[in-house]
């Protein structure tokens, strides 16, 4: 396996998932440093990285060579969906697609875990956003062991699979990476107490009633698994070419502010830019440029 960047060179952030296996939930933060900038200045830095976001995916899909794919990963009310929404505003729209990807399907159960997923995968030239992805097999379906009953598997091993599954997406992403996509994965590190306060907000504010899900709060029982289940595939998975980035979510703005900058930071090394026309092109265009002038 290749240890150097494919493409491009992670963005130097004290949230980098290291690439040896030393990540630990743990030490992981889920509050921004003391030093952080106040809320009004975090907004402003999030409005510069947005619009230099901009002229970036115009030269991305100008040059139609890379492709770019944002994994998103969180505990429920981590903020996924506001942040991508925060970020990912102003994007040429025509350069973008987003996929949630929830329950399997009947038809998805009848493949492989990887194949949903291969067929949401970004064109050349465009940013593909993933809110959950095929991490959720070996976050999820871990905790819940009983799911692995729908998908038919010929044989079921509970001492290898998960490391299996996890060589497996090692593989996917960076065959995915020596053609051409860049991949950067957020786990959106919320604490518990501030999941449970964002529910709380959820039963209390009539207007977001409809976020509210009993569903997620029986899965705060699982905690404590799925910290574990998390910190083995970000070790397991956390490479050059596919870096995971643990952001703290605690602070909305702050983990909104941080994702785009990383983005912006990667998309900055990437040698992507608008095409240059021939000379003869260029002598062609100046000749219909006289035609048209004349009116």
């Amino acid at each position: 396996m290749k240890t150097k960047p494919i493409l491009f060179e992670p963005a130097n952030s004290p949230y980098l998932v290291p690439f040896d296996g030393t990540f630990r939930v743990a030490q992981s933060p889920t509050t921004p440093p003391e030093h952080h900038s106040k809320k009004k200045a975090t907004r402003k830095a999030l409005d510069a990285a947005v619009e230099r976001l901009q002229d970036l995916q115009r030269k991305l899909y100008a040059d139609d060579r890379y492709a770019v794919l944002l994994v998103f990963q969180a505990m429920d009310a981590a903020g996924k969906d506001g942040t991508i929404r925060a970020v990912m505003t102003g994007i040429n729209p025509a350069g973008c697609q987003v996929f949630s990807f929830k329950q399997p399907s009947s038809e998805e159960l009848d493949h492989d875990f990887l194949w949903r997923i291969y067929r949401r995968l970004p064109e050349r030239g465009r940013i593909g956003i993933f809110n959950r992805s095929h991490y959720e097999e070996t976050l999820v379906v871990r905790v819940h062991p009983e799911y692995l009953g729908s998908q038919r598997l010929p044989r079921v091993n509970s001492n290898t699979i998960w490391d299996e599954r996890l060589e497996s997406i090692r593989n996917f992403e960076h065959h995915l990476a020596l053609n051409g996509t860049v991949i950067l994965k957020f786990w959106l590190n919320v604490s518990k107490k501030e999941q449970g306060q964002r529910f709380l907000d959820r039963i209390d504010e009539l207007d977001a009633n409809w976020k509210f899900s009993r569903g997620d709060v029986e899965e705060r029982e699982h905690w404590d698994n799925y910290m574990k289940a998390y910190e083995e595939a970000l070790n397991a998975t956390s490479r050059v070419f596919a870096p995971w980035y643990a952001v703290p979510a605690d602070d909305k703005p702050f983990m909104r502010r941080t994702v785009a900058e990383i983005i912006v930071d990667t998309l900055e090394c990437l040698p992507a830019d608008y095409p240059k026309v021939s000379k003869k092109a260029r002598l062609e265009m100046l000749e219909i440029r006289k035609q048209l002038a004349k009116g």
